[in-house]
């Protein structure tokens, strides 16, 4: 008899049941199984294999994989040689492991208490235990930790659910989120910055590939204090922020910056006449910004070519509403719409529309200015 196989999927705190709902219509086949914040698990199919959900139709899904079992204990070296010794027991993932992603599952909403997603301390300890305790052969290299994985690689998951208690699995890079360790978009804070909105923005375009480039036009509705300008200026792009609040000063003085204090809908529409690309980040309800938005693409004398939304959950049950959203931003004539909700975002989700795809490539922010740490980490 087969045992029980299970797929793993981490997502924000909070954000579980949305997870689960969305799963149950869009992938049935899949059984509830177990749930802490950050984390759940999900009975499969007999007979599946790993590679059956290297994709999952899911916008609260961060990141997931073939569950290959749990270790517990006190003792942190012992719990590293048990886990190898789960993985050698299991066929599921390829030998010899060359990548392994190790991190915590959130307990927190990103931004509050100065939490956000990402390496820690413990994961990274882990994550040399395990490469010291490998067994492998003298000539083999040492596995590559907490690395962005290369497209296409077989993974090694590690998910801290709690110190004395780790999940391991396996993925395949199939993804741009696939590639990053736990799922979060790896950023190395440098240097100060206005919001956490940079944080959301910055990921935002590394996940969608949104092709933008340098002196490209962008608009965003809902601009102050300016977090997010800054990392579309970070890409030497021109800015107009578009909101009735102040912005902060670093934003005001970029020559690449201009801006409207005005809302959304009180700009006059000849001024985003060469507005290639249009940001949203609105505290108020989806239908809102949406109402909004739709009354600038849609005029004749607008040429937006693709958008990044964020669009607010101000309640779970929004969530339920997301796929005839994405369906209301395709009518307006962008066909390439999806929805993520990123590891940066609070209650939200991000939306990345083009309205036709393209080859060009986008720079990454390592080709202007190192990235930012910013000093707002509440709010927005």
């Amino acid at each position: 008899m087969n045992e029980s196989q299970f797929l793993f999927v981490c997502c924000q705190a909070g954000a579980e049941q949305a997870l689960k709902d969305e799963l149950a219509r869009n992938r049935p086949e899949l059984r509830f199984a177990y749930s802490r914040p950050g984390f759940v698990t999900f009975k499969l199919p007999p007979e599946s294999a790993a590679g059956d959900y290297a994709e999952l139709p899911s916008v609260f899904a961060r990141t997931h994989g073939f569950s290959l079992g749990k270790v517990q204990g006190f003792d942190a070296a012992k719990l590293a040689e048990q886990a190898w010794e789960l993985v050698a027991s299991h066929p599921a993932i390829g030998k010899p492991v060359r990548q392994i992603h190790v991190w915590q599952r959130d307990e927190r909403l990103p931004g509050d208490d100065g939490f956000e997603p990402g390496p820690t301390a413990l994961s990274e300890e882990v994550g040399r235990l395990l490469a010291e305790k490998m067994p492998r052969e003298s000539a083999a290299p040492p596995p590559e930790v907490n690395r962005v994985s290369r497209p296409g690689s077989q993974v090694m998951d590690c998910v801290l659910v709690d110190p004395q208690e780790w999940w391991l699995g396996v993925h395949e890079a199939s993804s741009i989120p696939a590639r990053w360790p736990g799922g979060a978009c790896p950023l190395d804070y440098a240097s100060p910055g206005v919001s956490r909105a940079y944080l959301k923005m910055y990921e935002a375009l590394e996940w969608s590939r949104m092709p933008v480039r340098a002196r490209d036009l962008c608009a965003e509705i809902g601009s102050s204090p300016g977090g997010s300008c800054l990392a579309l200026l970070d890409r030497g792009l021109r800015v107009l922020g578009i909101d009735p609040a102040e912005m902060d000063e670093e934003v005001l003085s970029h020559p690449n910056f201009t801006h409207i204090r005005k809302r959304g809908r009180d700009v006059r529409r000849r001024d985003f006449s060469e507005v290639r690309w249009l940001m949203t980040d609105i505290n108020v309800a989806p239908k809102y910004t949406l109402d909004t938005v739709e009354e600038i693409v849609t005029h004749d004398s607008v040429r937006v070519q693709g958008m990044l939304l964020t669009l607010k959950l101000t309640d779970w049950e929004l969530a339920e509403q997301i796929p005839a959203l994405l369906d209301r931003i395709r009518g307006w004539g962008f066909g390439y719409t999806r929805a993520r909700q990123l590891a940066f975002n609070r209650r939200e989700f991000c939306v990345a529309a083009l309205r036709q795809r393209t080859s060009r490539r986008p720079k990454t922010l390592q080709k202007f200015k190192k990235h930012r740490r910013p000093t707002r980490l509440d709010g927005i």
